[in-house]
């Protein structure tokens, strides 16, 4: 059919014609795909939760699929009923020396409690993590600095439970354990500690002025002390003034910054990437700054916040002089401190609003426990 030169030469110089033929195919297969997504919809169907008054579009989309897969530490959470007293048990403190709190359980319950707590903060090392290798005679000793922190830490747990109900329990009854924070280990994921100021000095250039990105300011230009400035000193979280050319000296106390905007859009960024969610989650976008105009969610976070600033300066920091030098933050040595995402994990609430504290009535108020009975 052709001419024998043709084939001699085709003969000779082969061509790979099966690649390029391959390479069309898929693409022309992605965009057929592609094209067929647009046409039927997407695979997993989305569920909007309204976060504000109807018909202003503020609401929070969520994929099904998403919202199907639990957080992974909900599967060490384990039921364990507490042992309703009768009233004639002796009590922890009349059994074992220096129970400075927990005094008022019973035997069977301070136990069942103490065993908890080693799981949720020291599988490995049981018992020996707070009380040392010694003989159980011995557990009454404050020798290492786990047991006082842990003691002090029991104390917070009770007061989150007692206290922040507005925060923690703000849709149902959910309540705070040292799993919510610990999840198996001793030291929690997400604690944070003081890294200001991380910028060095330039010979010219934006370099010189311009805020390193860091963790911190979840991996912004924002400047890397926003945490310790709103959650442990109390500053207001607010932006520059609304009004053009206003009034004030950046210098003078109350007047806004520029610096202050972006220290709270640090920490903006740091609840939304904590919570797993995105500004319209307790913000209406039209109008950030007006208070009138937000969600439910919004006096939630406030209280939140506020619970925090309690929980670094009143039970955190204080503990400094407990730590040893390898517990204390890299650069100021300063204690470990809580934020949003020390408990929440990216989830909008902490185990995805698992009520954790329902067998634990020991740890939901600094008083004496109330047991529920069947009756």
């Amino acid at each position: 059919m052709f001419p024998k030169w043709f084939d001699k030469w085709n003969r000779e110089n082969p061509t790979d014609i099966y690649g390029p033929a391959i390479f069309a195919g898929a693409i022309a297969g992605a965009v057929l795909v592609a094209a067929g997504l647009v046409a039927l919809g997407q695979p997993y169907p989305t569920d909007s939760m309204q976060t504000g008054p109807r018909g202003t579009g503020m609401h929070v989309p969520e994929f099904k699929s998403d919202l199907a897969t639990p957080d992974p530490d909900i599967a060490e959470v384990y039921p364990d009923p507490p042992y309703v007293p009768a009233g004639d048990e002796p009590l922890a403190r009349d059994l074992y020396q220096n129970v400075q709190v927990l005094g008022d359980l019973t035997e069977d319950n301070f136990n069942r409690l103490m065993n908890a707590m080693t799981l949720w903060v020291a599988p490995d090392e049981g018992c020996a993590y707070c009380h040392g290798d010694v003989d159980l005679e011995e557990y009454g000793k404050d020798d290492l600095y786990t047991k006082v922190v842990a003691r002090r830490m029991i104390e917070m747990t009770q007061n989150i439970n007692e206290n922040w109900d507005g925060h923690v329990n703000a849709n149902k009854q959910v309540g705070v354990t040292c799993f919510t924070c610990h999840r198996g280990q001793n030291v929690p994921s997400d604690i944070w500690f003081r890294i200001a100021p991380v910028e060095t000095a330039a010979a010219a250039g934006w370099a010189a002025i311009q805020n390193r990105a860091t963790l911190r300011s979840q991996y912004t230009s924002l400047p890397v002390d926003a945490l310790e400035h709103f959650l442990v000193d109390y500053n207001r979280i607010g932006v520059h003034d609304l009004e053009s050319r206003a009034e004030g000296n950046p210098s003078d106390p109350g007047v806004p910054t520029i610096q202050d905007t972006e220290r709270t859009y640090a920490l903006m960024n740091y609840v939304a990437n904590s919570l797993g969610v995105n500004c319209t989650f307790c913000h209406n976008t039209r109008a950030f700054y007006d208070i009138e105009q937000v969600t439910p969610q919004w006096s939630t976070e406030q209280l939140g916040i506020s619970m925090v600033q309690e929980l670094n300066n009143d039970y955190l920091i204080p503990l400094e002089s407990e730590y040893p030098q390898e517990r204390l933050g890299p650069i100021h040595a300063d204690a470990p401190k809580a934020a949003c995402k020390t408990c929440h994990k990216g989830y909008q609430q902490p185990l995805q609003g698992l009520n954790v504290i329902a067998d634990w009535p020991e740890l939901a108020t600094s008083g004496t426990p109330v047991y529920q009975t069947d009756e």
